[in-house]
């Protein structure tokens, strides 16, 4: 093929990725996509439960028309760091620019004193325990066995936390039914809502020995991060409070899970090497501050302790990083500090997706998206909720691939040297991950199970 005027390599080609992808090939620049897993579809198929199947799907095909294009070269299993050094990608390969939409795939530390010495004996991440969820019932599924476990504690407050506790009632409760002869699907029971399916069944939870999960929330419930405030002012913070409270208690109602606030954790207790219990201490505000009150700890059982306090980019040798995140001149823009014509966005920028109000960057973080993750949408209001919210995402993502294919315009012209070494490079790494051709490459390794 002749020189493009310009070639960009995007890292990640999932929604933040397949958003610049596609605002860089509509003006003639040609893309490398490098994507770490075998399907592009990042923490839409990872990161949220597997009930949101049809927004799952929906989502799935956007990603698809923008990828599945001519001037788009899609290399899957390409891990930035392992299968490509990024000092290689950045000063080797020649790119006009690097786009890094690799979102953040480690849990953010919980802090909880004994925690980490007990991962998988008890303690365990969101992200994995989520990635077993989705993928456990598929007959082709060979990583770790969590499981849920009945009285699990969950640390955490937001959106996420939220289906990790549904996660962990459902999982429990069918576990329950099956024992008893009762065949349920775990989608079908949330999007009937738990409470609903065991009453047309005429079960109560007591019924099944159950006493449910705990999520643990250190400030009030109208603190919860479910619902975003629109503005600073005293009148919409108040909105914002009742509404939250409204949604919580909407959805413990709805999925049988308890939600204690004010409480930390302080450390976790095992026996014989396996969690026992979660040491918890109450909070208070203080001349506005917010204190543990000194005297109020006390022991809960538990078998299970699952930290859902947010998530942070992976460290990757040669990113700069400050602190949990990685170091950039300018957040806006997302353009890495040290590195020209390497920018970030997405939630490798923002971690939690809602940082900065200038990004926008997080999917469904207005209330009422917020209500149709957590599954309390009016009849007829969670299709219009979803349709708003991912609108208003694309346009965010939309606004930061607009500005950055801006950048990379003014960059002198790519030389066809420069090209040549991609393009061999690009062909030797799709010859030998086996790669030819996006849709082929798709249908081969999507599990029969999620066809």
């Amino acid at each position: 093929m002749s020189t493009p005027r310009h070639a960009v390599a995007v890292v990640g080609g999932a929604c933040s990725g397949a958003e610049a992808v596609e605002t860089l090939a509509a003006r003639g620049i040609r893309v490398v996509v490098l994507e770490q897993n075998d399907r592009p579809y990042g923490k839409i198929e990872d990161g949220l439960p597997r009930w949101h199947d049809k927004q799952r799907r929906q989502e799935y095909a956007k990603i698809d028309a923008k990828l599945d294009r001519p001037e788009v070269s899609f290399l899957p299993r390409t891990a930035l760091g392992k299968d490509v050094p990024f000092d290689a990608l950045v000063k080797e390969w020649g790119f006009s620019a690097v786009l890094l939409a690799n979102g953040s795939w480690r849990d953010r530390p919980a802090g909880v004193d004994g925690a980490d010495d007990l991962l998988d004996r008890g303690f365990l991440y969101q992200n994995p325990f989520i990635y077993w969820f989705n993928h456990h019932e598929e007959k082709s599924y060979d990583g770790p066995r969590y499981g849920a476990a009945d009285g699990a504690i969950v640390l955490g407050g937001g959106l996420a936390s939220i289906d990790v506790a549904k996660v962990l009632m459902l999982e429990t409760v069918a576990e329950r039914l099956r024992a008893r002869g009762t065949q349920c699907d775990v989608v079908e029971m949330e999007h009937e809502g738990l409470a609903s399916f065991l009453a047309a069944r005429k079960v109560r939870i007591e019924d099944l020995g159950l006493r449910g999960c705990t999520l643990l929330y250190r400030r009030s419930v109208g603190e919860m991060p479910v619902a975003s405030a629109r503005d600073d002012s005293e009148a919409e913070k108040a909105r914002a409070a009742r509404v939250r409270e409204r949604l919580v208690g909407l959805s413990t109602e709805k999925f049988l899970y308890r939600v204690r606030p004010h409480a930390v954790a302080r450390r976790v207790v095992a026996e014989a090497g396996r969690v026992t219990g979660l040491e918890v201490a109450r909070t208070e505000y203080r001349d506005g501050k917010l204190v543990t009150v000194e005297g109020s700890a006390e022991v809960v059982p538990t078998p299970l302790v699952i930290s859902s306090v947010g998530s942070i980019p992976m460290p990757i040798p040669g990113i700069p990083m400050k602190g949990e995140f990685y170091q950039y001149d300018d957040w806006d823009t997302g353009r890495l500090k040290g590195f020209e014509g390497v920018y970030a966005l997405g939630n490798v920028v923002t971690g939690k997706g809602n940082i900065a109000v200038s990004r926008r960057h997080g999917k469904f973080v207005a209330e009422h998206v917020a209500a149709a993750w957590l599954g309390v949408a009016a009849p007829g209001e969670r299709a219009d909720a979803l349709a708003a919210a991912a609108a208003g995402a694309a346009a965010a993502r939309r606004e930061q691939a607009e500005a950055v294919a801006a950048a990379v315009k003014e960059r002198p012209p790519l030389a066809p040297e420069a090209w040549e070494r991609i393009r061999s490079r690009v062909e030797g790494r799709a010859k030998e991950i086996g790669y030819t051709g996006y849709r082929e490459w798709i249908r081969k390794v999507t599990p029969p199970d999620l066809q």
